[in-house]
């Protein structure tokens, strides 16, 4: 269950799964990853590159059930997507909502705006404009309240919940729109689909399930409408009882502060968690040359028994928002500062940095493009506890690509760490001294019978120097680490 994870998109190396399975038989790559997270592009999408998803049937032009079959047969274990939240209007439900109206079988499977705010607020140019005590704590992810209204075969316009996205195209007087509806989880249908959902995930080979954007899932007429309670604790669980009947880790995928502690009630309730912390923590331990943070938070893990996925990179942005608690705000200001000065950017919601951020970069880039640091980096990762999760970029020494921002535009933010690369590319970077090192710490962490099921970890050091030491059976792999030297030994 903690060997190494490959994570990327069905078409991040060479323009499909195929390519990307050929990768991971190459002979360099032989005894590195047991599991593989594809990102929800595998599926049927239509925005956000995969998480606006229309169906969970394989998108046949990235992927097909042969690659399934053989993933399966190499022994390689998947991590899949299942959003709760929401789905594309472009879904079959919703695309029969916008052909029968009322008639639909799925008129309850999204949030009707003015059904459920009924009572709560006045009608105001179609819908429902909620009284200001109502929505005082309420939770909003853009601008203006969260809806999209939407023309009806009679001719009448009904707005409906659009947490996330919209797009509202007019040419010719005639409209088309794009956005992903909140589905109304109250509904028996929206349940249905949660099993038929997971069940699919399970066939595909699924060993782990990512839950996208299911704080928003819980709704209530005057509550935040972001990890409500106790809703959204109710829906975890009726979902983790269906999980189950396949097999499933659920893995609840949640950026907060660490004071809110809400990891530690997601690992209390059983749940597999994210080390959203630990980017941010090496970052600060390499430059800052302290490492003090890091072992309050392994002390954490241990103490707590917390069960965690971690990584250095990912396919969104470096999360430094979650260290608020853990480390001193100023500190936390002085990396995004050293980030940005080399190229990333500042991710912020509603235009307040202090309410939400990230910061969009590769992890190679973050570090000023030092092989040193990254592997420093990666060999503390694969000493850490939990799983090991490796964002495809990061093994290749991936760099900021700018030139992916300027084409996706206003929003493309996101795109300076999703470099698709050909499958030459990708065989040629394998040549490198990066990410042949990389390979060879992936591979020992997988291989080291050290860090079987049931090791021991021991951890201490001082300001600047740290080791950990695992134990299992008499099988021993020990890191020492000196941040100030950027340098590291294991044995």
């Amino acid at each position: 269950m903690n060997g190494p994870m490959l994570n990327a998109y069905p078409d991040s190396i060479g323009g499909n799964l195929s390519e990307c399975i050929k990768l991971l038989n190459h002979s360099l790559l032989n005894g590195v990853f047991t599991d593989f997270y594809i990102l929800p592009s595998i599926f049927n999408s239509d925005l956000d590159r995969g998480f606006s998803i229309i169906s969970y049937d394989l998108n046949e032009s990235l992927a097909n059930a042969m690659n399934l079959i053989d993933l399966k047969k190499m022994g390689v274990g998947l991590k899949l997507d299942f959003v709760l939240n929401h789905a594309s209007v472009l879904s079959e439900q919703f695309q029969d909502i916008l052909e029968k109206g009322k008639a639909s079988e799925y008129k309850d499977f999204f949030i009707d705006w003015n059904k459920f705010w009924e009572g709560y607020g006045d009608l105001v140019d179609g819908y429902i404009q909620p009284y200001p005590e109502h929505i005082k704590d309420m939770h909003f992810r853009k601008p203006g309240m969260p809806l999209l209204m939407v023309p009806m075969p009679d001719g009448t316009e009904k707005p409906y919940w659009n947490t996330f996205y919209q797009e509202v195209k007019i040419e010719n007087s005639h409209r088309s729109f794009l956005g992903q509806m909140d589905l109304n989880v109250k509904s028996p249908r929206v349940w249905e689909f949660y099993e038929d959902t997971l069940k699919k995930l399970a066939e595909y080979g699924s060993k782990i399930v990512r839950l996208d954007a299911f704080a928003y899932a819980s709704k209530e007429p005057g509550a935040r409408n972001f990890m409500n309670d106790p809703g959204t604790w109710d829906l975890l669980k009726r979902v983790r009882e269906i999980a189950t009947r396949y097999n499933l880790t659920l893995l609840p995928e949640i950026h907060s502060e660490y004071g809110g502690k809400i990891h530690e009630k997601l690992a209390s309730e059983g749940y597999l968690i994210y080390d959203f912390f630990m980017p941010g923590l090496f970052i600060h331990a390499i430059e800052k040359h302290d490492c003090r943070y890091i072992l309050q938070w392994i002390n954490d893990i241990q103490e707590k028994g917390l069960k965690t996925v971690n990584m250095l990179g990912c396919h969104d942005g470096i999360p430094l928002l979650d260290l608020r608690g853990l480390i001193p705000n100023s500190e936390i200001e002085d990396i995004i500062k050293i980030i940005v000065e080399r190229g990333g950017y500042v991710k912020d919601l509603l235009g307040s940095k202090n309410m939400y951020y990230q910061v969009n970069a590769t992890y190679y880039s973050a570090l000023g493009e030092d092989d040193d640091k990254m592997l420093l980096a990666r060999a503390l990762q694969i000493f850490m506890p939990g799983k090991p999760q490796v964002w495809y970029l990061d093994l290749f020494g991936g760099k900021n690509d700018y030139d992916a921002v300027e084409r996706s535009g206003v929003s493309g933010h996101k795109e300076i760490n999703r470099t698709n690369l050909t499958a030459a590319q990708a065989e040629s970077a394998l040549t490198n001294d990066l990410t042949i090192k990389q390979l060879e710490l992936l591979r020992f962490r997988n291989t080291c019978a050290a860090f079987g099921e049931g090791a021991r970890l021991t951890v201490g050091g001082n300001n600047h120097e740290m080791y950990l030491e695992w134990e299992l059976n008499g099988n021993k792999a020990r890191l020492d680490v000196d941040f100030k030297a950027v340098t590291y030994k294991i044995k």
